[in-house]
C-alpha cells in the first residue's frame, strides 16, 4: 500500500504539465510597470518551457512586440473579444480547454475560473492612499483583491510589504502568499559616452545638471512635494543650472504638479519632457546627478533598480517596499517630510564621494534581482498548485468509487 501511494505521488511530478498565462497586458505596445512585469516573466518562463512543461499564452490581440517569446513549448492563443475579455472570453476558453493551472500576472482573475489559479497582487496603494485613486478604481481594486484572497489557490506578492498588507487588510492566509521579487532589465548599463548623453539631453531640451524622476505622473508618486523640496534645495545650492526633470506619461490627478511649479515660479528649473523612449532611458539616467523617487507607496519600485543599473545614485522613500529594494544603496527619506527630501537633494548635489559610494553599492544591490530567479519561483508555485489539485481530484475520484460500491 505504501509503495502504491509513493508511485501515485511521483506520477504527479512526472506527468507533462500545461500552464495557462493571461498575457493580455504583456502583449500591449505601451508598457507601464505591470506590463513590463508580465512580459519579462513570460520571456523568462520561455527558457524553462519543455515537452514536460508547456505554456499557453492567452491574449485578445496579436502581441505588439517583435521579440515576443518564440518557443515550441509556449503557444500564443489569440482569442478576440470586444469587451469584458477576462471575464467572458478567457473564462470560456479555460472552461473548454483547461490547462493544469492559470497564472494571472496582472491582478484580475476571471469571474469564473474552473482551474487552480495563481494571481500576482502588485500593491495595495489604494488602501494606503485612497485619495490618490478615482472612486471606481478604488472600489474595483478592493473588490478584486478581496475576491482573490478568497478564491485564488495562491497569491504572489512583489514584496514582503505587499504580503503584510494582504494579511493586514484582507486577513489573507500567510501560507498561501509567496514573495517573489521582480527582476531587473539586464540590458540596462551605464552610458559612459558624454556625447551620447549630451545628444539625449538635447533631444529633451535638458541643459546642465539635473535630478531625474522617471515614471507616471500621479499623486502617489509624491511629485508636488518633490517640487517643493527642490525649491528648498535650490536655496542651499549655488548651481544656477541645476534642473529637476520630471519625465513620464501623465497618469491621473496630475494637474496639481504643473500648477505648483507655476506657483513657485520654477518654470525654468523644472522640466516636463513627457514620455521617454526606451532607447533614451539609459543615457538620461546615466547623465543625472541622481534619480529621485520619493513615492508614498510602492509594491516594489522597479525604477530604483533601473537607475542603479545605469550607475545613477538614488534617493527614495523609507516606507513600503522601497527599503527592501534599495537596501543600503540609496539615500532613504521620509516622503511625508519635505525638509527631509530637500536635505537629501542637497546632500547628493554636494557630496561626490557619497554619489560614488551609492553607485558602487547599487551595482551590488541589483545582483539580487533577476527575472530568471523570479520565473523559477513562479513555476515552482504553479507546479505545486497543479499537483495539489491533481491529488485532490484523485482522492475525490477514489472516494466516489468507494461510495458507489455495494455494501
Amino acid at each position: 500500500m505504501k509503495d502504491e501511494k509513493r508511485i501515485r505521488t511521483s506520477s504527479f511530478r512526472l506527468h507533462p504539465s500545461a500552464f495557462g498565462i493571461d498575457a493580455s497586458r504583456a502583449a500591449r505596445a505601451y508598457h507601464t510597470g505591470t506590463e513590463t512585469y508580465s512580459l519579462e516573466l513570460i520571456r523568462a518562463l520561455a527558457h524553462l518551457a519543455s515537452s514536460e512543461r508547456r505554456f499557453r499564452l492567452y491574449t485578445p490581440h496579436p502581441p505588439q512586440h517583435s521579440d515576443w517569446p518564440d518557443s515550441p513549448f509556449m503557444e500564443t492563443r489569440i482569442i478576440s473579444w470586444p469587451r469584458l475579455w477576462t471575464h467572458l472570453r478567457l473564462a470560456a476558453e479555460l472552461q473548454r480547454h483547461p490547462p493544469d493551472a492559470l497564472f494571472v500576472p496582472a491582478h484580475v482573475l476571471p469571474l469564473h475560473c474552473p482551474i487552480p489559479a495563481v494571481v500576482t497582487v502588485h500593491d495595495l496603494g489604494y488602501r494606503h492612499y485612497p485619495e490618490a485613486h478615482r472612486p471606481f478604481d478604488r472600489w474595483y481594486l478592493d473588490w478584486t483583491t478581496r475576491r482573490h484572497t478568497r478564491i485564488a489557490h495562491h497569491l504572489i506578492a512583489d514584496s514582503q510589504a505587499t504580503k503584510d498588507d494582504l494579511i493586514r487588510f484582507y486577513s489573507a492566509d500567510p501560507a498561501r502568499i509567496s514573495v517573489v521579487y521582480l527582476g531587473r532589465d539586464e540590458s540596462l548599463t551605464p552610458v559612459n559616452d558624454p556625447q551620447l548623453v549630451a545628444a539625449v539631453k538635447a533631444r529633451y531640451n535638458i541643459e546642465g545638471n539635473y535630478f531625474l524622476y522617471l515614471g507616471t505622473l500621479q499623486p502617489r508618486k509624491n511629485l508636488v512635494r518633490l517640487v517643493e523640496a527642490f525649491q528648498q534645495a535650490l536655496a542651499a545650492l549655488s548651481d544656477e543650472s541645476l534642473k529637476l526633470v520630471i519625465a513620464g506619461q501623465q497618469g491621473w490627478l496630475y494637474a496639481e504638479i504643473f500648477e505648483r511649479v507655476q506657483q513657485l515660479g520654477l518654470e525654468n528649473r523644472v522640466i516636463f519632457p513627457g514620455f521617454i523612449a526606451a532607447a533614451d532611458k539609459p543615457a538620461l539616467l546615466s547623465g543625472a546627478l541622481a534619480y529621485v523617487f520619493p513615492s508614498l507607496y510602492e509594491g516594489f519600485g522597479l525604477p530604483v533598480l533601473e537607475a542603479m543599473a545605469c550607475g545613477t545614485p538614488v534617493l527614495t522613500s523609507n516606507i513600503s517596499s522601497l527599503p527592501e529594494v534599495a537596501g543600503e544603496a540609496a539615500v532613504l527619506v521620509d516622503p511625508h517630510q519635505t525638509a527631509q527630501i530637500a536635505a537629501g537633494l542637497v546632500q547628493l548635489a554636494q557630496d561626490a564621494g557619497l554619489r560614488r559610494h551609492l553607485v558602487n553599492e547599487g551595482f551590488r544591490q541589483i545582483q539580487q534581482f533577476s527575472w530568471a530567479t523570479a520565473a523559477a519561483q513562479v513555476l515552482e508555485i504553479l507546479e505545486k498548485v497543479a499537483c495539489r489539485d491533481a491529488k485532490r481530484s484523485v482522492a475525490s475520484s477514489q472516494m466516489s468509487e468507494v461510495n458507489q460500491k455495494p455494501l
